[in-house]
């Protein structure tokens, strides 16, 4: 497990225990080629970039769209409204998978394996969040020809459904649960149904620290952070699905206005999210 470079506060939280709107705690995972900041606090917030600079400028920009996100929920999210909120607690040296385009170290505060019936809470919501925007954006890009990059790559609907799929099952098995059997229509649904089933195991310390060959396994925070930025990741299907310069814009200036309070111009970069649909 990589060591911290450089580390400020343990936790991100204001003094009343809830997140500050003034002020996001973010870690950055730093790795020779990409670079990942994410929120402490807010597990799915998590952007990268070539540089520090660069992943701390997408994290920023998205904070709308998270805005967007947990929109219909009871949690208070503020997108920050400039780089000087953005407060760096932590640095962390990353891998040849943060390289790849996976955030992959664990910040110091997800090292704590044990989670309350109120943080529990909130993990859930983030993670029901995620899906219903990653459920809509699938619904929406249906009939649709989803955008390909200059060489033609980019997986197909289906295919990005069944890749979500597969990452969740892995990231079971780093947190010792195992991966729902079903398939077919219903196996988005169990997959699902099994995250939030290892989510209380582990938060209640029902799953033994270590796996049968003495491998560390996930925290239930860390498990979290994982499902949660490679969902939300994925609901970049629509940007794909409408890549029409001036409907996507126009989608894009409404949720910047509306969550963030900046100008049309600012929040409309859809890069960053440190993988390929």
């Amino acid at each position: 497990m990589a060591r911290p470079i450089r580390s400020g506060r343990k936790t991100g939280s204001a003094p009343s225990g809830r997140p500050s709107r003034t002020r996001l705690p973010v870690y950055v995972e730093c790795g020779a080629k990409r670079t990942f900041a994410a929120a402490l606090d807010w597990p799915g917030l998590c952007r990268s970039g070539r540089t520090e600079a660069d992943a701390l400028a997408a994290l920023l920009a998205y904070g709308p769209r998270y805005a967007a996100i947990l929109a219909g929920t009871r949690l208070r999210f503020v997108a920050p409204q400039n780089l000087a909120q953005l407060a760096v607690v932590e640095r962390l040296a990353g891998t040849a998978t943060t390289d790849f385009g996976a955030p992959c170290v664990a910040p110091a505060v997800d090292h704590d394996r044990f989670c309350d019936a109120a943080e529990l809470e909130r993990f859930e919501t983030i993670l029901r969040a995620g899906w219903r925007a990653f459920d809509k954006a699938v619904r929406d890009a249906r009939g649709k020809t989803l955008a390909t990059g200059p060489r033609g790559g980019g997986r197909s609907l289906q295919a990005i459904v069944a890749h979500v799929i597969g990452a969740d099952a892995a990231y079971l098995g780093a947190v010792g649960w195992k991966a729902s059997e079903t398939r077919g229509a219903r196996q988005l649904a169990a997959t699902r149904a099994a995250i939030l089933a290892a989510l209380k195991a582990s938060a209640s310390g029902e799953i033994p620290l270590q796996g049968p060959r003495g491998g560390a396994r996930w925290s239930a925070r860390y498990f979290v952070r994982r499902v949660a930025w490679h969902v939300i990741a994925h609901w970049e299907i629509e940007r794909r699905a409408d890549h029409h310069p001036s409907r996507g814009r126009g989608r894009l200036q409404r949720l910047v206005r509306r969550f963030s309070g900046a100008s049309p111009a600012q929040g409309l970069d859809d890069q960053g999210g440190g993988l390929s649909t």
